[in-house]
């Protein structure tokens, strides 16, 4: 069962799932990742990493990573999850992570 809010009435619907929760091959550790701007989303599932860079210098986010945030620099997001490796260029950005979940804001 989960959640959702509708984006247009703000209301809470309950949905049931029949599915069972993704598991990736090898039972590696995964973790939620959504890259998305105000109109698109880019990537909404499961993932083993994201790569990324910011003022710093370029940076790798794994499941289990600490509570971080970052401005992202214009640059190619690399994400490895079960299906293959997808790469998203990028302008700028903001990314979240907390609790094995990943949130990438994109032209905000």
């Amino acid at each position: 069962m989960a959640v959702h809010q509708v984006a247009s009435t703000g209301e809470i619907e309950v949905v049931k799932d029949d599915k069972p929760a993704a598991s990736a091959p090898d039972d590696k550790p995964t973790m939620r990742l959504k890259v998305y701007s105000p109109f698109q989303v880019y990537f909404d599932e499961e993932a083993y990493s994201i790569s990324g860079e910011n003022g710093t210098g370029p940076f790798d986010i794994l499941p289990h990573h600490h509570n971080f945030i970052t401005l992202l620099s214009a640059s190619e997001l690399v994400i490895r999850a079960p299906f293959g490796e997808r790469r998203i260029r990028i302008s700028g950005g903001v990314m979240h992570v907390k609790s094995d979940t990943v949130n990438v804001f994109l032209d905000v």
